[in-house]
């Protein structure tokens, strides 16, 4: 059967009953301890995660979620097997350049809900796709081994395919950097074009025999070990053990929004103040997508399928197409241009302050506008 015929329309619609379980859950929490004035140094801040809870239980309403992402094109693609959420929100305008977003973790395509107005309404006309990757929000949870960032680069080819597209331009951060890099990687002859907020961590370039890395890139190597160090536990316990962690995360509310509400104060460019970048409905939204589709293991298992099969460039792997990077100076660790060099063609670079991990979220407007401009330069 056609692909073509494998797609459908989808709404969401959350029952009432798990609306309703996930209040009394909230309503029961038994909280920890903390040490006096700590803050953010131990982790998610109590006094600010129990003010959170507070707004959740009391304020806070899925419903206007559901609303705003019914109010776009929400479709499921059956892809050889697997079950995969996407947004497609087609310009109006004739020639428009099909743009594949994907999104990383914690985040969810909810990522890219302020930027999709922005590009919609860009002196360059998109036509906007936005999956979901498999294990998160309302795409499927594969169980079986195997689904990476090059099992899901293999369904995004598909799904270009299939959707009429012949090129498109492949846009990520995160963890949707490294399935947009796979992508282009072993499908050139479908990117016009690849934009990165992000670097993938496993990415590791082609050396030959007898070069070496420079001094700015030994310092950078140096740099990430003390970055993981003290940020990355979160990294080692979702590549190592995932499902362990997942008992808890998938079972208390408060855990999981604990567990994502850290990255988003830590990652983002808040200056301290999480609510100066992420309002309280949207760091919310993410965290309810992650309970109600029961997906936090299923995110996090991904780290251990990666880990397997990092970007470790051969002697013949190479980003051909153009390539843009976008630099939000809040974003670490990030590798230098030297680095990126060696395994992409970097078209296109431009520093960005403010902004961090969370780009789509936190800028909006400023990734917008890098996006077009990279664009532009590459069909121009």
């Amino acid at each position: 059967m056609n692909l073509c015929e494998m797609i459908d329309r989808f709404s969401i619609n959350i029952p009432d009953q798990a609306i309703e379980d996930l209040r009394m859950r909230l309503q029961r929490t038994r909280w920890t301890d903390e040490i006096v004035n700590s803050g953010w140094k131990y982790g998610a801040d109590l006094s600010y995660t129990k003010e959170l809870t507070n707004y959740w239980v009391n304020s806070f309403d899925w419903r206007n979620t559901e609303n705003e992402i019914n109010g776009y094109p929400n479709y499921i693609a059956d892809i050889d097997g697997v079950k995969v959420h996407f947004l497609h929100v087609k310009s109006e305008r004739k020639n428009a350049v099909p743009l594949m977003i994907t999104h990383g973790w914690p985040g969810s395509f909810l990522e890219m809900m302020k930027i999709i107005p922005i590009l919609s309404r860009s002196r360059s006309p998109f036509d906007l796709i936005i999956p979901s990757i498999p294990g998160f929000g309302f795409s499927q949870r594969v169980s079986n081994p195997g689904c990476n960032l090059w099992f899901i680069a293999e369904l995004w080819s598909k799904l270009i395919k299939e959707l009429g597209y012949h090129r498109v331009v492949a846009q990520g951060g995160d963890l949707g950097a490294g399935v947009s890099t796979a992508l282009a990687l072993k499908h050139p002859e479908q990117i016009l074009g690849l934009h990165l907020n992000y670097i993938p961590g496993s990415y590791s370039p082609y050396l030959a025999n007898g070069e070496e890395f420079s001094e700015e890139e030994n310092l950078y190597f140096k740099s990430a070990d003390e970055w993981y160090k003290e940020e990355g536990a979160y990294w080692h316990q979702q590549r190592t053990k995932p499902l362990t962690l997942g008992y808890g995360l998938n079972d208390s509310p408060v855990g999981l929004g604990a567990w994502i509400l850290e990255k988003y104060y830590g990652w983002s460019d808040c200056g301290g103040e999480i609510e100066s970048v992420f309002s309280k409905d949207e760091l919310l939204s993410n965290i309810c997508l992650y309970w109600f589709t029961e997906t936090i293991h299923s995110s996090t298992r991904l780290y251990n399928e990666n880990s397997k099969v990092p970007l470790r460039f051969s002697e013949n792997d190479f980003i051909k197409v153009p390539v843009g990077i976008a630099r939000f100076h809040k974003e670490d660790p990030f590798p230098p241009r030297r680095f990126i060099e060696r395994g992409y063609n970097i078209q296109y670079w431009k520093d960005i302050s403010p902004g961090g991990h969370f780009a789509a979220m936190e800028q909006p407007a400023l990734l917008a506008e890098e996006i077009v401009l990279f664009t532009e330069k590459i069909i121009n």
